[in-house]
């Protein structure tokens, strides 16, 4: 089968990959056997990996070869995941409602934290109306499924809601039964309704190294606010998310 070119070769190699010919986690030919087949020199082969390896599709692996990406992307849940029948009567917070609907275990230690007072940045100010450098705790989580990263949370409060609370407590885990929702119910900010804000980039280097970030793979930022009923901001978070390994899933009734 004779190719004219890098693009049309990865088209091909794409095409294979999807029909299941190469199934996640398993390697492709070796680049020079891949040249022969399809009649073309070694270097276009190079550039088609490149592009099927920025699309996300592959990861180039030292002494291994071209390594099909796995794609066990896991449900994130919309609304559903914040349903207070979860964390309100119940022991559980977003994140492992999101590992039940997938289908996936569990356990506490998957989410790590560390906790600190620090200055507010201009946005956590804004959202608060607190004057820039003003003091607020901030809980900045690391959650994994197994020993890969699947992204992190986050959150602002300020010290007044949150002093003296499970919420400062660095304990690797959530903040106890129901987890920070629970917490802000019990201090009577009982939380009501929530906003939430994706979009999509590529890393930085820094988000590549604690994602565990293969080549070309983009982040899916959430920024979340989250009012009492009375409309009193009660939590600011930002999350980001390795985007190959959620799917993002909402259901809602139509509105009038």
């Amino acid at each position: 089968m004779a190719i004219s070119g890098y693009r049309e070769l990865a088209a091909t190699l794409r095409a294979a990959i999807q029909r299941g010919e190469y199934p996640p986690g398993s390697t492709l030919p070796k680049q020079d056997e891949l040249a022969e087949r399809y009649g073309v020199n070694v270097k276009t082969v190079r550039q088609a990996v490149g592009l099927l390896d920025s699309e996300g599709l592959v990861t180039p692996i030292r002494r291994r070869g071209t390594v099909v990406r796995e794609r066990p992307p896991m449900r994130r849940l919309g609304t559903e995941r914040y349903s207070k029948k979860k964390w309100k009567y119940g022991d559980r917070v977003a994140f492992q409602v999101d590992r039940e609907a997938s289908g996936r275990p569990w356990k506490l230690t998957d989410q790590t934290q560390t906790v600190q007072l620090i200055e507010a940045d201009a946005e956590v100010a804004e959202a608060y109306g607190l004057k820039p450098g003003s003091q607020v705790y901030e809980r900045a989580r690391l959650v994994k499924d197994g020993d890969q990263p699947t992204h992190t949370l986050t959150s602002y409060y300020r010290p007044e809601i949150v002093e003296g609370t499970p919420l400062v407590d660095p304990t690797p885990g959530p903040a106890g039964r129901g987890g920070g929702f629970a917490v802000l119910t019990l201090q009577g900010y009982e939380p009501d309704h929530m906003t939430e804000t994706i979009l999509a980039r590529m890393p930085t280097p820094d988000e590549i190294e604690l994602l565990n970030l293969p080549g070309g793979e983009p982040v899916m930022v959430l920024t979340r606010r989250t009012y009492t009923a009375a409309g009193e901001l009660i939590e600011f978070a930002r999350g980001i998310h390795a985007a190959s390994r959620f799917s993002w899933t909402y259901d809602f009734k139509l509105p009038d």
